[in-house]
């Protein structure tokens, strides 16, 4: 099973280019197998990500941001969903990935007594589904002129000025 995350490498969006830097630094730094797939270079790749991700997932304008993560073939969630994962130690069942002996995951998982069986963790349990619904749905929410502003900065490829309030 291969991790497939969705970049705009060319993204003009400073937002955008840490979010996908968080990521794909999460993923190399706890060895986890991955592909990073281009949208801004490869119409394909843009066009596969955005018919995939569930309609519930994508945002008011309808057009997904990246990075957006799957595995394989099923959508595991954006940035706001894989964070919350990583901030819950729950990383390995947002992914659908048994997690490593020893890690914090597993032994969550054997405290509250609970053998799940991680291969079929695309069928996530439902207290994790709703909670990631939230996390979105409280994410998306005043955020569509930034995503607007940031999806075409993405397809682009062009750089306007920064905004306020960012870093370089």
């Amino acid at each position: 099973m291969v991790i497939k995350v969705f970049v705009a490498t060319s993204s003009g969006s400073i937002a955008i280019r840490k979010k996908q830097q968080e990521v794909v630094g999460f993923l190399e730094a706890n060895k986890i197998d991955f592909k990073e797939l281009d949208i801004a270079g490869d119409e394909d790749n843009r066009k596969w990500m955005r018919e995939n991700v569930p309609g519930e997932k994508k945002p008011q304008n309808g057009i997904p941001l990246p990075p957006q993560i799957f595995n394989e073939e099923h959508y595991c969630g954006d940035f706001d969903s894989f964070f919350s994962a990583k901030e819950e130690n729950i990383i390995y069942s947002f992914l659908g990935l048994a997690p490593p002996p020893g890690s914090k995951e597993t032994e969550k998982t054997e405290e509250s007594g609970e053998n799940e069986d991680v291969e079929d963790a695309g069928n996530l349990p439902e207290s994790q589904e709703k909670s990631m619904e939230e996390t979105t749905e409280e994410g998306a929410e005043g955020e569509t002129e930034d995503q607007e502003g940031e999806e075409e900065e993405a397809e682009t490829g062009e750089e306007p000025g920064e905004e306020e309030g960012e870093d370089s």
